[in-house]
């Protein structure tokens, strides 16, 4: 009796746990197709009173946002800002993780989440007045270090659990073959953790990415970035949906793009741990 009961509670646990995952990417996709159905009405679905389920789809919105703005400008920006923040963040956040890490430093941890967790407004003023008298204001240096404020302290939390998980043998192991700690770091911790490290470099990636607040303020004409080209297709008077729509849907494909090309990388990382490696 118990045998045969074994092979349905099995097949009720899997049943409840599809269902529940379905239940949890409903919302997330019903937004996704919400956002791409408003970027492909005409104008006159987007005007009326009710809902349209049914229209012809159009390009005239992506049409309007390619030819009213700098769009394919203002993507290059977010990209050069994004990976140049991300870049500076892993130089410096790998080596604060593993010394945290390896150290055993909560009180620094704390810090550092308290920097993630602080609203980015708290910084902006500073930032502003700073890069006013540097005169960095409307260059890419003074986005990618503003930007640092977000991804500096994701890449840092995030990695202190990949590296507290190792095992002290192969740290212990390198020790034995003569290896300094920067060798030990860069040779040994580096490529048994990549799988993090991608991990960590495509969240940092999609924050900066989507990041809209300090290009608002610090950013000019030349190097603003992909949400403010969003944010263009608002003004007091009229709200241009079907244009911010379809601003949207192009600025969210690559970083979706990027992750679904990523998983593969990142879970054969986590995979190819310490032990099997």
């Amino acid at each position: 009796m118990t045998a045969r009961r074994r092979p349905v509670r099995k097949v009720a646990a899997r049943t409840g746990f599809y269902a529940l995952l379905l239940l949890m990417l409903v919302p997330f996709a019903f937004v996704f197709w919400y956002m791409i159905s408003t970027s492909l009405k005409p104008q006159q679905a987007l005007t009326s009173s009710t809902f349209q389920w049914t229209f012809t789809p159009t390009l005239a919105n992506y049409a309007q946002v390619m030819q009213q703005t700098d769009f394919l400008e203002f993507a290059l920006n977010s990209m050069l800002v994004g990976l140049g923040s991300v870049a500076i963040a892993l130089g410096l956040g790998l080596p604060a993780a593993y010394a945290i890490a390896r150290y055993k430093a909560p009180k620094l941890a704390g810090i550092i989440l308290s920097a993630r967790v602080t609203p980015g407004i708290t910084f902006l003023i500073p930032l502003f007045i700073i890069f006013s008298r540097l005169d960095w204001v409307d260059t890419y240096r003074a986005l990618i270090v503003a930007h640092l404020l977000i991804t500096l302290p994701l890449v840092t939390w995030l990695m202190i659990g990949f590296f507290e998980e190792l095992p002290q043998e192969i740290i212990d192991s390198a020790r034995v073959d003569g290896a300094s700690a920067i060798r030990t770091f860069l040779q040994v911790i580096l490529p048994v953790t990549r799988g993090g490290i991608a991990s960590a470099a495509i969240l940092a990636f999609i924050f900066s990415w989507n990041h809209f607040m300090f290009s608002v303020v610090l950013a000019g004409r030349t190097t603003r970035t992909l949400p403010v080209a969003v944010f263009e297709f608002m003004s007091y008077g009229q709200i241009n949906w079907g244009a911010i729509a379809a601003a949207a849907t192009v600025m969210t494909i690559p970083v979706v793009v990027l992750a679904m090309f990523a998983q593969r990388h990142i879970v054969q990382g986590l995979a190819g741990g310490a032990v099997k490696g």
